[in-house]
């Protein structure tokens, strides 16, 4: 998520047993829970950037659950509310539903239900606060550039964006590793006129294969084994706006044959849906590889490369545009100073030495990562770079693992799932480590095994 923040679970229940084994259940399950016995108590913590979400019992002394579901609604009608209720009830959930309840749990209910649906509730507030913290950043600098450097070729890009921005046609974002593509793909949503529309970004190399149709499109209520409820898919989701797909590289094919659909009749349709939905979107996917070589390898479809490649942006490495390295640098010094809350920095004449000759495959991302540890007071490493035997263990560590991960990628011929089942690691830590170390899996592809 773009904005990790903190996310109570707010549960309304005037039963003390079923209160407490509750509270017990959803703790167990990782939630932070915030129990009252009445509705009168739990309103005054709700405000308009509660975060969390809201189960509450409907029938209770006072304040019962439908009225509590009113006075969130006045708050924030964003804020989920899951109603509980017993079989006499089920007629006023259901119309609470239409109102926007988020969802309606009967007596007595299975506690992986109410788990599953308060974790989808909390992953959709966490959407919509994303969001409008999105929109009030674009709008405080809409006419800001976020792009440090000025370089010919960063000149270029700049002008470029704001003149794709206003088209509103789908746009193809390529460059390697850490170059900053995705902040790219913001600056065309900030700068078009869908701003104020959501900004939703789908990382295509972290998506389970197995789930990645759902995650996209979504699903009909009843159509999934195990879940009753109906899911909307983050292509839905982004209807008004932009949809960010990251890494489209990695998109498994048959997701590309449905997902071409999408581009060309503007609809998607959930699993299960009985007909398409109308979404009017704008796309931008960003790719660390060369579509057109993958299309010559079969590996991505030629139809929705020539969908995409309408409108193709360059990101320069960091190595063809070297004016940028300093203001870069300096501007990542500040941030790591403001967030460790550093004293005086000097830039000394190793850490100079290695501004200006490395190469910084891992680009930006590198250069940052870099700042960070000059701020440490680690940026002294480049100046014994020929003694190996005097990194510290943490660097050790980390330029063994980097090395690992390349033999493996060398040997699988650049295929990370083979890689993944070699190295025995999630799929999502094997990206994060191999975008920490600026390690591009296509750099090996040719190679073969």
């Amino acid at each position: 998520m773009l904005f990790p923040t903190h996310q109570p679970v707010c549960f309304v229940e005037d039963d003390p047993a079923l209160r407490d084994a509750t509270v017990q259940a959803l703790e167990l399950a990782g939630f932070d829970v915030q129990a009252f016995a009445c509705a009168d108590q739990a309103v005054p913590t709700i405000g308009p950037e509660f975060a969390g979400a809201i189960v509450s019992d409907i029938r209770m002394r006072g304040m019962d659950g439908l009225q509590l579901f009113e006075r969130v609604r006045a708050i924030d009608p964003d804020i989920p509310v899951i109603l509980v209720t017993g079989h006499a009830d089920v007629a006023m959930a259901v119309g609470a539903l239409r109102e926007g309840a988020f969802d309606f749990l009967t007596k007595p209910f299975a506690t992986d239900h109410l788990i599953a649906s308060t974790r989808r509730a909390l992953e959709k507030r966490l959407l919509v606060l994303d969001n409008r913290r999105l929109r009030s950043a674009a709008e405080a600098q809409r006419d800001a550039e976020p792009m440090v450097g000025d370089s010919p070729p960063m000149a270029r890009l700049r002008a470029t964006i704001r003149q794709v921005a206003a088209s509103g046609i789908d746009v193809l974002v390529e460059g390697e590793t850490g170059t900053g593509k995705e902040l790219v793909a913001m600056m065309v949503h900030r700068f078009s006129p869908r701003r104020s529309r959501p900004f939703i970004a789908v990382n295509c190399g972290a998506l389970p294969e197995a789930l990645a149709e759902i995650e996209l499109f979504g699903h009909a209520a009843d159509s999934v084994p195990h879940t009753r409820l109906a899911r909307t898919g983050q292509i839905e989701a982004s209807d008004g706006g932009t949809l960010l797909l990251d890494e489209i590289d990695s998109m498994p094919l048959p997701i590309q044959s449905k997902f071409l659909r999408v581009l060309e009749e503007r609809e998607v349709q959930p699993i299960g849906a009985p007909r398409p939905r109308a979404v009017d979107l704008r796309v931008v996917a960003t790719s660390k590889a060369d579509l057109a070589a993958l299309v010559a390898e079969s590996r991505f479809r030629k139809d929705l490369f020539y969908r995409l490649n309408v409108v193709r942006l360059h990101v320069p490495p960091l190595r063809e545009r070297r004016d940028d390295i300093a203001p870069l640098f300096a501007l990542f010094v500040e941030e790591a100073r403001g967030r460790m809350g550093g004293g005086g920095f000097v830039l000394t004449d190793a850490m100079r030495r290695y501004l200006t000759t490395h190469d910084w495959p891992g680009n930006v991302r590198e250069l940052r990562n870099y700042a960070v540890q000059a701020v440490l007071g680690l940026g002294q490493q480049p100046d014994i770079a020929t003694h190996s035997d005097r990194y510290p263990l943490a660097e050790r560590v980390r330029r063994f693992e980097a090395t690992v991960i390349e033999d493996v990628l060398r040997e699988t011929g650049g295929n990370v799932t083979a890689a993944q089942a070699i190295l025995q690691t999630p799929r999502k830590t094997l990206y994060e480590k191999m975008g920490r170390y600026g390690i591009d899996a296509a750099r090996f592809r040719s190679k073969g095994r």
